[in-house]
């Protein structure tokens, strides 16, 4: 894998760097997802840690039918859709493309989608505003975490 240029451009050497491969997630794919998701439940101070890897994997197991994931070097990233709703998004590496790749290919063929973004989470608020998404509502903690959040719209 080519290093990233630390001002956010090409890799150095004038290469492009090429795009996560994306398609539909498969059964076999929840054990990585599960991988994914619970690696960024352990790196974020703020989410609080309910669930053991074995229930993160039955939890992404539910999420396969309408899940993508992204493929770079393993599973790079998921996301899931239910609906018109993104219920879940998660990327094993930040800044790579990923999570922007999964969005767009998400946005094909729709008007509309929506998701909830934690309110702490400000990182993913900014880059769903980049992405097109409106602040359109929120909770006071009405989820199984109990920390308040975003709703999310975005519109072609």
């Amino acid at each position: 894998m080519a290093p990233k240029d630390p001002r956010g451009g090409p890799p150095p050497g004038g290469g492009a760097r090429e795009g996560p491969a994306i398609r539909a997630a498969r059964a076999r794919d929840a054990g990585a997802m599960a991988g994914v998701l619970h690696a960024w439940i352990a790196r974020t101070p703020w989410m609080p840690k309910l669930h053991m890897l074995g229930e993160t994997e039955g939890f992404c197991r539910s999420l396969v039918p309408g899940a993508l994931v992204a493929e770079r070097d393993g599973v790079a990233g998921f996301l899931a859709l239910e609906g018109e709703e993104i219920v879940a998004l998660y990327c094993r590496d930040r800044g790579t493309g990923v999570g922007r790749a999964l969005l767009e290919r998400a946005k094909v063929g729709r008007e509309r989608l929506a998701l909830r973004a934690f309110e702490a989470n400000g990182r993913a608020r900014r880059f769903y505003a980049r992405e097109g998404f409106a602040e359109v509502g929120g909770t006071d903690g009405e989820n199984e975490e109990g920390l308040p959040d975003v709703l999310m719209e975005w519109r072609r």
